[in-house]
């Protein structure tokens, strides 16, 4: 058989392989997201999430250090406060959690970027995103609060913020209030596209953050819906969002990429807790093998067209990166 066209000739070595690969990355491109608590001295698991933890101030230096070491930058704060309230006052507080972390890595560590989760559902009592009106969540009031947030993050230290609230029109609240403190560069990342998903159930018991009534499909999106989600991100670009993201990753991977042609904004997306416990059940039990499984998905991610990729496996992301098992 005579055969032109043969694409198996740029298989035939590891080195070609290499050399006309499509889809290239690099662990400047990783964000971590972790999670800080307050009291002292406390360095807790969180079992639906092995191999991840709680970190007090105190102890929060153990795993920066741990993401210095494995040449991962940039790390997303979340936190876990002692006292919640029907306001979520913890989340804006001068000494609340999130500001302390990010003062202390601000000091400590300033080689890392620090970027901050804005959102109320790890401060409410009732676990919702914002304030309520009844049973609703109250949108207008709502984002008073959350660029209330942002502002008291970025005073403490955030160089990028990230809210994941849903709410309508929080990207403009934000920018503005940023704008009219004299943070003009300060970047708002956007969880432009965030569905209603069954996929955060780990981190809900990490943050502890489940709603106390009802659920959150009033203000995340519909995973039915496509034009849906192009509309959010064409808004959020609108509103001023220097970064869109896609949340979840791994079943969404079809909207990271149509985004990403629609727009010129970098791409981000998050591979969210349950992502992880799925492939960390399956690792324990030996049904997969799970550097692999956890390069392949990577791959899919920058693959679809995102630039940025926040997932708890970063650490170990990097690791395969630098021994060239990805990239």
């Amino acid at each position: 058989m005579e055969l032109t066209v043969r694409p198996r000739r740029l298989r035939t070595s590891e080195a070609i392989r290499k050399m006309v690969r499509e889809t290239r990355v690099d662990k400047s491109s990783l964000i971590y997201p972790a999670f800080f608590m307050d009291g002292t001295d406390k360095v807790e698991p969180i079992p639906s999430l092995p191999g991840q933890y709680r970190y007090t101030v105190d102890r929060m230096g153990e795993l920066l250090d741990q993401l210095c070491e494995a040449g991962v930058s940039n790390v997303l704060f979340f936190g876990i406060p002692e006292e919640k309230d029907e306001v979520g006052s913890q989340a804006y507080a001068e000494d609340g959690i999130v500001q302390r972390a990010l003062r202390y890595t601000k000091e400590h560590y300033p080689e890392l970027y620090r970027i901050s989760d804005v959102c109320m559902c790890e401060y409410t009592s009732h676990g919702h995103c914002g304030v309520l009106c009844g049973h609703e969540v109250d949108n207008d009031r709502t984002l008073e609060l959350l660029a209330a947030t942002a502002l008291s993050h970025v005073e403490a230290g955030a160089q990028m913020v990230a809210p994941s609230d849903m709410m309508d029109g929080r990207i403009r609240a934000i920018r503005e209030c940023l704008d009219g403190k004299g943070h003009i560069e300060t970047p708002i990342m956007s969880y432009a596209v965030k569905f209603a998903s069954a996929f955060y159930g780990p981190f809900r018991e990490a943050a502890g953050s489940a709603p106390s009534f009802g659920d959150r499909r009033g203000y995340q999106m519909d995973f039915h819906n496509r034009r849906e989600a192009m509309k959010e991100a064409l808004l959020d670009v609108e509103e001023g969002a220097d970064i869109l993201m896609v949340k979840p990753a791994m079943s969404y991977l079809d909207l990271v990429r149509e985004i990403k042609d629609a727009t010129d904004l970098p791409m981000a997306t998050y591979s969210v807790s349950g992502e992880y416990a799925m492939v960390k059940a399956a690792a324990l039990n030996g049904w997969i093998d799970e550097e692999r499984i956890v390069c392949e998905m990577a791959a899919a991610v920058y693959r679809a067209g995102a630039d940025l990729y926040i997932t708890y496996y970063a650490k170990e992301l990097a690791k395969y990166m630098q021994e060239g098992k990805i990239g």
